[in-house]
């Protein structure tokens, strides 16, 4: 079993940044952040490879997001540059414990946090 605790969220105005953290109790294969705003489904914004560090992102916030972890710290962090009002949205870490090949879906994770809000104004 692990658990994953999330911090960072909040309000900022549009074009800000944020950073999120999400800690994890133990080792697993491969992590992510997801969003979901309300009326839409749950999406992939960003995902990284424990081990490689290989990154995985949603077309909407690359260039603008990086995924990144600290191994001595069992933490992944996303930081979020240049907000919109569209990136308003829980958001939630997810972990996988194995390998699949497939990092996009929910459906594709083990164990999830209990989101924290992103609140981006005009």
């Amino acid at each position: 079993q692990v658990q994953l605790v999330e911090s960072g969220g909040g309000l900022v105005q549009a074009g800000g940044s944020l950073r999120l953290s999400c800690v994890a109790s133990g080792r697993t294969f491969a992590m992510a952040w997801f969003r979901q705003a309300p009326g839409k489904e749950r999406e992939l914004v960003a995902a990284i490879t424990w081990s490689a560090g290989i990154t995985y992102y949603q077309d909407s916030v690359k260039g603008r997001f990086v995924i990144s972890r600290d191994n001595a710290k069992n933490t992944v962090y996303l930081q979020m540059n240049s907000l919109k009002p569209d990136d308003t949205a829980v958001y939630r870490c997810a972990a996988k414990t194995s390998y699949t090949g497939r990092y996009y879906s929910m459906n594709d994770y083990d164990y999830w946090g209990q989101g924290t809000q992103v609140t981006v104004s005009s």
